[in-house]
């Protein structure tokens, strides 16, 4: 799975709302704080707006906070709100795919892909990741001798 720059800074700057919940916070405050781009956020935070993850208030004393608890957000649902689905092969789903001859069982892998995937992103709310605190199989992932081995 690569997680791109948008899918980075957006799970960046939820977690900035996480942290000032339900407190507001401005674009530049985050842009400052997460060193990244204002208008890459601006865009950004339409998404996650739009996906009804984080309310906006304009005026002088505006910004944007999370519409719900830093609990009952997930990892997962704000990487969706900008990515996208989480597991694609060539733009179509993993249960999408069809293959003949020796590669017609792949797609129960992409499949198992897309699950595990889901295992980690979805399980993991933003108050978990902004505390440490992640969950016993996901914290045990990090322990396995290669796990942070790049390869």
């Amino acid at each position: 799975m690569q997680i791109s720059a948008r899918g980075d800074y957006a799970v960046r700057a939820a977690l900035s709302l996480a942290a000032t919940y339900p407190s507001l916070m401005s674009t530049q405050a985050i842009a400052s704080e997460q060193d990244m781009p204002r208008k890459f956020l601006e865009a950004i935070l339409a998404d996650l707006r739009r996906a009804g993850l984080v309310r906006a208030q304009r005026g002088a004393e505006g910004g944007y906070t999370l519409a719900r608890p830093p609990r009952d957000v997930t990892i997962g649902a704000i990487l969706r709100a900008v990515e996208g689905p989480l597991a694609g092969v060539r733009g179509l789903r993993p249960e999408e795919t069809r293959y003949d001859g020796a590669a017609e069982h792949l797609p129960g892998l992409w499949v198992a892909v897309r699950a595990a995937v889901r295992q980690v992103v979805d399980e993991v709310s933003l108050a978990e990741a902004l505390n440490g605190r992640l969950p016993a199989h996901v914290r045990k992932l990090t322990t396995q001798p290669d796990a942070w081995e790049p390869r």
